[in-house]
């Protein structure tokens, strides 16, 4: 006779559970991003982020961070890319982008990763992409078109895009390189390599906190500041790690990536909720197209 779980052990060994609290921690990011506007600055934001997590995980990965120290200093240059353009390149942009875009249209945008991935794994691996995936792309980059001159036409003529909305855009571009990069990252447990690349992503922001209190965008966070990087911390940061790779571990890479597309999904929806904010007819448009080219894109798989 099996001994009776505790609620929280069988949450624990439940994949599929653990990838819906990530997804939705992750969309939960960009309606933080609209919060945070006026309350905290993008940087400090960035910077504060990464400065709270490295007060904890290091000293609790201390012994590990030791005993694989020989491995991550053969690699440090890929930990200090990876650290720089996925960690604290990306989430900088979308603290910026939310000054001039909405949750809505970040949550959208960020449906392009998987197929930017496709992209990368192209350019730097020569990993082929069949005719569906080919379509899956076009599909997608459509939608994140749409996203981004806000279904008008006119807009896409005369270029005028949302400043936010092509901040997101390259952020989303530099997270698929991060995404391709660790597919050769070093042969370290997965919370080790987070926390070292936590370690570079705290470090390589200090200097845009630098230049934001030089120019004078410095905003000290405000109690709804300091209770929006606390769930930042915790949530994203350090929860959303830890459940991701727990989820790996139960049903494996392939299978937990697909969810990372309810991430798009969970954003907009998140943003209704609680932003208010509004949702017009192209962007359900745009979000059809995203996730059924990701869908088409998946499909050879």
């Amino acid at each position: 006779m099996q001994p009776v779980q505790s609620l929280p052990q069988r949450a624990w060994g439940n994949a599929y559970l653990m990838l819906v609290l990530t997804t939705l921690m992750w969309g939960g990011n960009a309606v933080a991003s609209r919060l945070a506007v006026g309350e905290i600055s993008p940087m400090a934001l960035t910077s504060m982020r990464w400065i709270f997590v490295c007060a904890v995980l290091p000293y609790a990965m201390r012994a590990e961070l030791r005993r694989y120290w020989p491995v991550l200093k053969r690699h440090r240059l890929q930990i200090v890319l990876l650290g720089t353009f996925g960690f604290t390149a990306f989430n900088a942009l979308m603290y910026v982008a939310a000054h001039s875009t909405t949750a809505v249209n970040i949550g959208i945008l960020q449906g392009s990763i998987p197929v930017f991935v496709l992209l990368g794994a192209l350019l730097f691996f020569g990993t082929p992409i069949g005719l569906l995936q080919a379509i899956g792309v076009a599909v997608t980059i459509l939608g994140v078109v749409v996203t981004a001159s806000q279904g008008s036409f006119e807009t896409l003529m005369h270029l005028t895009f949302v400043p936010g909305d092509i901040w997101m855009i390259i952020a989303c571009l530099f997270y698929a390189g991060y995404t391709v990069g660790i597919r050769n990252r070093p042969p370290v447990p997965g919370l080790v390599f987070f926390t070292t690349l936590a370690m570079v992503a705290c470090v390589i922001s200090l200097p845009l906190l630098g230049y934001e209190v030089a120019t004078g965008h410095f905003i000290w966070p405000s109690w709804k500041g300091w209770l929006i990087l606390a769930y930042v911390v915790i949530g994203p940061s350090i929860l959303s790690q830890l459940f991701f790779m727990r989820a790996v571990e139960l049903i494996g890479p392939g299978r937990s990536g697909v969810f990372v597309n309810l991430v798009p999904v969970f954003a907009p929806l998140l943003a209704v909720l609680i932003l208010g904010e509004h949702v017009a007819l192209y962007h359900g448009l745009a979000l059809a197209l995203v996730l059924g080219g990701i869908w088409i894109a998946e499909r050879r798989r």
